[in-house]
């Protein structure tokens, strides 16, 4: 909304108008107002929740310390999403489909979260919305994300990028010329010129891959949001952990939107260049700034949870942000936390299952799944499990950006 108010102000010569036309400032005031609204309104959110008796029933793991968070209030992914969705909307560019497209994809993940929540707080049902709605609520945001990047006239790579120099008045002068393209490719890491092209995988078909090649691409991208949000999901078990995580994330996905969005730094690092995808920073900056706001409430010992609804979208953001800038092949690196919990858990569902059949008696692998309440009932203090898990995040997060030029 403040970009075309600004963008008209610069046309009548306004002093400091253009300021608007940088990203990076735009990124830089949605990460202060997410701040400010995630910890300014979330004291108020927090003692509404407390009126309304929104509290967390805990079921009893025999955990240490689980039994003082009965009763804290949960739902406080409310936070999360004002504090993204309101510094969106005053400094993106709403013409931008990426940003349209992440907003709907908040919500509507942020609808689904609430419901569940809603369902086990007032409703006191411990079970919340049914596995199956939620199943079926992920693959509708997966439809329409797919959908519209496979469709949207917008969303187009630049494959070739020619750089030209020549000599004008005594002084070098370049020009970059290039073609935007209507393609399903995304980068591969760690590979020189790396690129696969969802339409090879339909080519045995016959069908013409140009037109059909959404049949390879759209299950994909709902494969990638339900795993990424459900691996969101199981890591918000101890406080502070799937916010401090996502936090990381975020700033490592801002970097690689900006060097992708970005001509010049796309054809040095010999990466895809997305038109337009740079303006998904300034999104990424109010998912930033609303994470660590939300910390400041979330953080041990947690004075609010942020429920379904919260995990849910966080994870869902990642995952449609990571699409769009054509870097889902490096989510398995970027989100390492959210898939290791998910893996343990997927492993000792399924070792339980094998043994109880093979022998008769069910073992399992860690002492609890997901990860970090193996690591509780060993009896690390959660504090600690927390900044460990931390620590490989920013591991993580180090080793995806080195990935840009590692080839």
């Amino acid at each position: 909304m403040l970009y075309t108010l600004f963008e008209y102000l610069n046309e009548l010569d306004f002093p400091g108008a253009g300021v608007f036309q940088y990203i990076t400032f735009r990124a830089g005031m949605a990460i202060i107002l997410s701040l400010i609204i995630s910890m300014v309104l979330g004291k108020r959110i927090i003692r509404l929740l407390h009126r309304l008796q929104v509290g967390e029933s805990v079921r009893d793991l025999g955990l240490e310390g689980q039994k003082e968070k009965e009763g804290t209030p949960t739902m406080g992914g409310l936070i999360i999403l004002s504090a993204i969705v309101i510094p969106t909307l005053l400094f993106a560019r709403l013409d931008n489909i990426y940003i349209i497209l992440l907003l709907i994809s908040t919500l509507w993940l942020g609808a689904i979260g609430f419901l569940d929540d809603y369902i086990k707080v007032f409703k006191k049902n411990k079970k919340g919305l049914h596995g199956k709605a939620k199943i079926v609520g992920q693959i509708g945001i997966g439809l329409i994300v797919g959908w519209v990047l496979f469709f949207h006239e917008d969303v187009v790579v630049v494959e070739d990028i020619k750089n030209h120099y020549e000599v004008a008045d005594g002084m070098m002068k370049k020009t970059t010329e290039f073609t935007e393209v209507k393609s399903m490719v995304t980068n591969i890491p760690f590979l020189k010129n790396g690129e696969f092209d969802y339409a090879t995988l339909i080519e045995w078909t016959g069908l013409d891959t140009a037109t059909w090649a959404w049949i390879a691409f759209i299950p994909i991208v709902i494969f990638i949001i339900t795993a990424v949000s459900n691996g969101a999901n199981l890591t918000d078990g101890i406080d502070g952990l799937a916010t401090g995580t996502s936090a990381i994330i975020g700033v490592t996905l801002a970097v690689m939107a900006y060097v992708t969005g970005n001509v010049f730094f796309a054809n040095y690092l010999n990466i895809l260049y997305v038109p337009h995808a740079g303006e998904l920073v300034v999104f990424m900056g109010a998912f930033v700034g609303a994470c660590i706001g939300f910390l400041w409430y979330n953080a041990y010992p947690a004075q609010v949870f942020m429920g379904d609804t919260g995990s849910l979208s966080l994870g869902g953001i990642i995952a449609v942000f990571a699409i769009a800038i054509r870097k889902e092949l490096l989510i398995p690196i970027i989100c390492g936390i959210f898939l290791i919990e998910n893996l343990s858990v997927v492993l000792q569902v399924s070792y339980f299952k094998y043994t109880k059949k093979r022998f008769g008696e069910g073992k399992r692998i860690f002492r609890m799944s997901p990860l970090h309440h193996h690591y509780q009932k060993k009896g690390v203090p959660e504090a600690k499990i927390v900044t460990r898990f931390l620590i490989v995040g920013i591991l993580l997060a180090i080793l995806s950006i080195v990935t840009l030029k590692l080839r």
